[in-house]
């Protein structure tokens, strides 16, 4: 259900009167990249047992395409997936390269994943990354490339006048940092000089249509982990950021009139992720499942052992506590829009970026020589994190290893004296910068990027920076900036861009090895190497300098396309005198508003169609004349499909439909659909689609009181509805 505070929902949109910035062109594009919803495993938590069974909501690529007076391009993208991968932005190019010629390219397209756990995986070139999924798979790969690259061709096709509208404000209890201890051991003095462990800025700029004065787009950046979905979902979820985004959606194109379903609304709202590394969105804090104690605060144990310490809250359970972190991103996020005034003078269009290898950078700390080292992930790694532990033995904070761990880690790879000492206080468990089979197991070059809209500049951070790492990084953006002549530029962090490298963090936190420390691949002096060559971007961008690259990263896209151990569908069935479709459990006759519907049917297995760009399942509204109208599909927050499979062996399986009747719904008579494709017994036959449709329902009107006190919420109460939901 969409529930929203007074604060949130009595909002008066205003136009700005500032003068139009001249010679701007934008655009939003906006496409369906769900990708397979049964039997893929997802990309995220590296859980084995965590594969696709069902859609909570639809994933997507949301594009935003500016052009300057010059003609100059640059794209942003704000991608519904755990990571981007090179060899996913180099098909997107090669796609956009065949429609639009030479207009985007690797260097002025700014790829931004919102880091959901929830998504199907199988599209990652290195193999680390690669082996959690089963390898490539690519119906996901495909699905996302051509969906991004869509995505970037709808927003060029949209290109107006557009003027921009600055605002940032901070954002409170909706993110802890869950490595604390770590982030105490940077300098007292750095630490002084903010007030939280965590970056509460969040960041949005409006894009307004200069020829209408309405609204058509708007970009958001805040720094926490979509992990409110647990490493126990099945459902393809875009977690608390695909909350946001959607709730922002709907309600600004109920208020333009349009009224549209997820999925083909007009207005594109991006909820990107910044410095995220060490912040969850668990804002209970872990515990330990066993005795409901809190953990070991350095180690992150229960007795001793990671996989009972686990974090939790706001909310009842992962549903609700989406909603809940969802529901604060968009709340805030609505009162920066409506209140932004600060009008951006969009000079130019411009980028710096740059292939750079980052296991071996040579820099001067504090008057001493250092370097990078090739790629390698501590023991701590394999402890995961609060937000989802590891299987094994391991615990965060470990600087001594394990014998039996290291006579297995031998047999991959075992680290030479140079790599262990330049990796030092990290014991390493896998040597990836030395392991290259079936491709490279961790990136060496890394893409770095900034892209400039007028004075506003988007640091693309090649993977997960803590809270530390990216202010420091933001800061030796916005000097070199200043000291190349660019003053008062807005400098802001994208998390997860372009490719994924796993952590970074400081020289300091990395001495403590916990999970963040553990994942930053090139050793203790990464983030330094980063500041030194987004400073040197920056100076670049600033003198409109260009900036080569000598090396280029591999596409292994060929290399991994063999290994692919997604089990295939062999054929469905139902059995003798049934169909695909049949209502196994057929809603109840009545319900009332705040109360959920639910009903069975017999199904195909969802990868026969992924339904892009369509729906697997409507609910519908009865109208005066006896015709349906669609109220809400599978991308809507307030339902979920989930597909269960009951018998593998005869290929069964049933699709379990819910739909959580908004309070404001309007009473009346509904009933649900489900649609599908199953593949028949006889192999040469094409997957066939089917539909079916339950019995007609009523839904009341309930006290909205009453309702507030049955499931516990105590917030004010206004109405306004959004396409089939309602923001309260």
């Amino acid at each position: 259900m969409l529930l929203l505070s007074v604060a949130t929902v009595l909002v008066v949109l205003t136009s700005s009167t500032a003068v139009q910035a001249q010679g701007l062109e934008a655009g939003v594009g906006y496409a369906d990249i769900t990708g397979p919803a049964g039997e893929v495993p997802m990309m995220g938590y590296a859980e084995a047992s965590q594969k696709t069974a069902g859609i909570h909501m639809r994933l997507f690529a949301r594009a935003f395409a500016f052009r300057d007076a010059e003609g100059r391009s640059a794209a942003f993208v704000n991608v519904d997936a755990g990571m981007i991968s090179p060899m996913m932005k180099l098909k997107v190019i090669e796609i956009l390269k065949s429609k639009l010629g030479s207009t985007y390219t690797e260097a002025n397209v700014l790829l931004s994943a919102t880091h959901t756990h929830s998504g199907p995986g199988g599209y990652h070139g290195y193999t680390l990354y690669a082996i959690s999924t089963l390898g490539y798979f690519a119906d996901t790969f495909n699905t996302l490339a051509n969906g991004i690259a869509r995505s970037i061709e709808l927003a060029h096709a949209s290109l107006r006048p557009t003027k921009l509208q600055f605002n940032s404000g901070q954002l409170a209890n909706s993110g802890v940092n869950r490595s604390p201890t770590s982030y105490l051991l940077n300098p007292e003095s750095e630490r002084a000089r903010y007030e939280h462990n965590t970056d509460r800025d969040m960041t949005v700029v409006k894009l307004v249509d200069a020829n209408s004065g309405k609204p058509f787009g708007m970009l958001n950046w805040f720094a926490v982990h979509p992990t409110s979905m647990n490493n126990t979902n099945l459902l393809i979820s875009g977690d608390n950021k695909g909350w946001a985004a959607q709730a922002f959606e709907r309600f600004m194109d109920y208020q333009a009139g349009t009224n549209t379903l997820p999925g083909g609304q007009r207005f594109v709202a991006s909820f990107a992720n910044a410095n995220e590394g060490d912040v969850s969105p668990n804002t209970d804090g872990p515990r330990c499942m066993d005795t409901g104690e809190p953990c070991d605060i350095a180690t992150s144990t229960c007795g001793g052992k990671a996989k009972h310490c686990v974090a939790s809250g706001p909310g009842k359970d992962m549903l609700d506590s989406t909603r809940i972190i969802g529901l604060k991103q968009f709340g805030r996020a609505m009162e920066l829009f409506d209140s932004a005034k600060e009008e951006l003078a969009v000079d130019s269009v411009s980028y710096s970026h740059q292939y750079v290898d980052m296991s071996n950078q040579q820099l001067t700390v504090n008057g001493r020589r250092v370097r990078t080292c090739p790629p390698a992930m501590g023991f701590s790694f394999a402890a995961g994190t609060t937000d989802g532990p590891g299987g094994f033995d391991f615990t965060q904070g470990d600087t001594s290893g394990n014998p039996f761990w290291n006579l297995v880690r031998g047999i991959l790879s075992k680290p030479n004296e140079e790599q262990i000492n330049c990796h030092s206080p990290k014991p390493i468990l896998l040597n990836t910068g030395y392991m290259t089979f079936p491709t490279d197991w961790q990136p060496k070059v890394i893409e770095t990027q900034l892209l400039k809209i007028g004075p506003l500049v988007i640091v693309a951070l090649p993977g997960e920076f803590t809270t530390m790492s990216g202010r420091r990084v933001r800061e030796a953006v916005q000097k070199a900036l200043a000291d190349n002549g660019m003053t008062g530029a807005k400098v802001v962090l994208s998390g997860v861009s372009n490719l994924y490298s796993s952590y970074v963090t400081t020289f300091e936190e990395y001495q403590a090895q916990r999970y963040e420390a553990a994942s930053t691949i090139f050793g203790p002096h990464t983030l330094s190497a980063y500041v030194q060559q987004f400073g040197k971007l920056a100076a670049a961008l600033a003198t409109n300098t260009a900036v080569q690259s000598e090396i280029h990263p591999p596409n292994n896209l060929g290399s991994i396309k063999g290994w692919s151990f997604v089990s295939p569908i062999v054929y469905d069935s139902v059995g003798i005198n049934r169909n695909f479709g049949d209502v196994v459990q057929q809603p109840a006759s009545s319900y009332s508003a705040g109360q959920t519907v639910s009903a069975k049917f017999r199904t195909g297995h969802p990868r026969n169609n992924m339904m892009l760009g369509g729906t697997f399942l409507l609910v519908q509204k009865k109208t005066e004349n006896g015709g349906w109208v669609d109220v809400c599909n599978d991308a809507c927050v307030e339902t979920r499909f989930s597909w269960i499979r009951t018998n593998g062996v005869l290929g069964r399986s049933e699709a379990h439909i819910e739909w959580d009747i908004p309070v404001c719904a309007q009473p009346g008579i509904y009933r649900l659909k489900h649609f599908g494709w199953y593949k028949p017994v006889l192999i040469w036959e094409s997957p066939k689609s089917f539909s079916g449709t339950t019995n007609e329902f009523t839904v009341k009107n309930s006290s909205l009181r009453r309702f507030l006190r049955r499931t516990g919420y105590t917030i004010d109460v206004i109405n306004g509805k959004i396409g089939g939901g309602c923001l309260l």
